[in-house]
């Protein structure tokens, strides 16, 4: 039976501009099954869920539940909770983790600030400090919002894990269930679609580096659709894959069409134009969707380096 991941990739759908956006993204560790919207239909409280949701909106924080790879005992309530926050703004990135025993706690964060990239509330409530060990690979395995994250994702993310990859989590949800499996590496933010094991080592290698690797990337999370396209398309026209070195710094337009400026840490700025299109044929989106869609998708039509006196003016 044909799936939604399949049809994507036999059609061969762009996966750049795709990524989930969130500038800061919370996990909270919660083992159990989860529901298609986990945050209201797992065994974390449903009404702690709903406080979380209405706490984030609006804020650029994401929250999302996690557990480790395996099989998934039904246990209602932990005795212990990992939690990471991670922001993925160039130049200001970090990731920061916690464990805590009651995970009412999260609504005592200020997620204004959190979005904004200010970890010292994160600490102060929760006792956060700097995560020592290497990147975070979230793979999403959410097979209540798509089967094909779930037939995709959870054997990437036990391979991963059987394999002695470090900090490889289950995640509930990254936007894109045709690119499964999907993966989110933090702190950087880049997500990746179609993923395979040895590609996600490779990519977790580059992180530890502070190198992004941008076959199959999403795009970073940071930005907007076409900020995440132009960036990756900058990235390998000049071939820089430090993890920080550029910035999307302005975005001017609206769909169909948009400029995007991207600036260098060394003082280099592009201008990239970037058009919607529409993905053809008609395919279904989700597995959970019988209605054919035709997904939109960010082409970059032009890149510019521009010169001094161009920024001046």
């Amino acid at each position: 039976m044909s799936t939604c991941s399949t049809a994507s990739r036999d059609h061969d759908e762009p996966v750049s501009g795709t990524a989930a956006t969130a500038r800061t993204w919370l996990l909270l560790e919660q083992p159990g099954p989860w529901g298609a919207k986990a945050l209201t239909s797992s065994h974390l409280d449903p009404a702690l869920g709903r406080a979380l949701d209405a706490a984030a909106k609006g804020t650029d924080v994401r929250i999302a539940l996690i557990r480790r790879p395996g099989r998934h005992a039904d246990r209602r309530v932990p005795a212990t909770r990992r939690v990471y926050a991670a922001h993925t703004v160039p130049g200001r990135v970090w990731l920061h983790g916690a464990t805590i025993g009651d995970p009412r706690r999260l609504l005592d964060l200020d997620f204004r600030a959190l979005g904004r990239g200010d970890h010292r509330g994160f600490d102060t409530v929760l006792g956060g400090r700097p995560h020592e060990g290497g990147p975070l690979a979230l793979v999403c395995t959410n097979g209540k919002r798509d089967r094909c994250c779930a037939l995709l994702g959870r054997p990437l993310a036990a391979e991963l894990a059987s394999s002695g990859a470090q900090d490889v989590w289950e995640v509930t949800h990254l936007g894109g269930h045709r690119f499964s499996p999907t993966v989110l590496v933090l702190p950087y933010g880049y997500a990746y679609g179609r993923a395979e094991a040895d590609a996600v080592r490779e990519v977790l290698r580059g992180a530890r580096e502070g190198r992004i690797v941008v076959a199959g990337c999403r795009g970073n999370s940071a930005w907007e659709r076409p900020g995440q396209a132009a960036e990756l398309a900058v990235r390998t026209a000049a071939g820089e894959y430090a993890a920080e070195a550029l910035d999307v710094v302005r975005t001017d337009g609206a769909a169909p069409r948009w400029e995007v400026t991207v600036a260098h840490a060394d003082g280099r700025h592009w201008r990239v134009v970037v058009a919607q299109g529409a993905s053809l044929p008609p395919r279904p989106e989700s597995c959970g969707v019988s209605v054919l869609g035709s997904p939109a998708r960010m082409d970059v039509v032009e890149i510019r380096e521009l010169a001094v006196a161009a920024l001046a003016g």
